[in-house]
């Protein structure tokens, strides 16, 4: 009778420990997966359609790569990045004179007075010697910014950061999944109301951009990771802060036609504003995402990017498959 009662104890012990979701890596959480509606009708046309996607399980980052960790990784490997790379009129054509030969990344500087919002050379600058160590140009540093999202890494970057760390970048459909943290439909990660409370959910931009940053929320440029609540699955900064990259190619109308499970992205890349340039896709949105612009803030919101170029606003997080 004894046995018998231990062998029931023991089988009930063995199917429980089979049901617990797996123990996540070190700085990640376990994403159970499901089947959630993909994309947005209040948004851009290549939001649309909505539809129903399923993902199986994975491990994800709780918070952007930090300037910590991505360092950790430049003095193991010697990386050098995108920014830090010497521009070369041969490798370039059409470089301008000023910057051959020299180290260049594109930071934002306030334009003085109202400007086209189509123009966003307006305020996006080359600056010599601005890349993830230097994030606002030659005179900056990382000193009090050890946990602010890492900045200024391209795509392929990201890369080689994810395979020195045995990880991957999330596809688009697992990082808007992720980013809804349960709520289905949502307006933002958190909820429908943008400022619930009057309590800021997100890094984003306060007053009239580009012009005017009032710096409501405390910050003018990036936040620490974690500064702002996270989300329903316990990921922080999934809106705002730094746009995050994501392994897929861009199409415009891709969830016309894409894979109900599990999709992967397109194998090419079409951007009709830049018909001639292959584009990777980000999301997320970041501090420089204001109600008059952008509003990359919402987790269903697209934002397209050549993998060979980084900004100040631009970071990523990892993934790793869940067994």
């Amino acid at each position: 009778m004894k046995s018998a009662l231990l062998s029931v104890i023991l089988l009930r012990m063995m199917l429980a420990a089979f049901a617990a979701d797996p123990a996540p890596p070190e700085g990640m959480v376990f994403i159970k997966g499901g089947i959630f509606s993909m994309g947005s009708n209040d948004g851009a046309s290549d939001e649309q359609p909505v539809h129903e996607v399923t993902l199986k399980p994975f491990f994800m980052d709780k918070t952007s790569v930090t300037n910590a960790r991505f360092e950790e990784f430049v003095k193991a490997t010697k990386y050098v990045t995108t920014a830090e790379s010497v521009l070369t009129s041969k490798d370039i054509p059409g470089l301008l004179p000023e910057f051959e030969g020299k180290m260049m990344g594109l930071c934002f500087r306030a334009p003085k007075g109202e400007v086209d919002l189509r123009n966003t050379g307006a305020w996006w600058h080359p600056v010599l010697g601005a890349n993830w160590r230097h994030p606002d140009g030659p005179e900056s540093d990382l000193k009090g910014r050890e946990k602010h999202p890492v900045v200024h890494v391209s795509w392929e970057d990201a890369m080689a950061y994810c395979k020195w760390a045995g990880r991957r970048l999330p596809t688009e459909a697992e990082r808007e999944y992720a980013a809804r943290g349960g709520l289905a439909g949502a307006r933002y990660v958190w909820g429908n109301e943008f400022n619930p409370g009057g309590k800021w959910m997100a890094n984003t931009w306060q007053g009239k951009f580009p012009e005017v940053n009032t710096g409501e929320d405390g910050y003018k440029g990036t936040a620490p990771v974690g500064s702002y609540p996270p989300n329903g699955f316990g990921l922080f900064d999934m809106a705002g802060n730094v746009w995050e990259w994501c392994a897929d190619w861009y199409l415009p109308d891709y969830y016309a036609h894409s894979p109900k499970e599990n999709p992967r992205g397109p194998d090419t890349s079409y951007d009709p504003d830049e018909p001639g340039i292959m584009k990777r896709v980000t999301r997320g949105g970041s501090w420089m995402c204001a109600d008059n612009y952008c509003r990359g803030y919402r987790p269903a919101m697209r934002m397209k990017v050549a993998p060979d170029t980084e900004f100040q606003n631009t970071g990523f997080r990892c993934v790793k498959d869940a067994p």
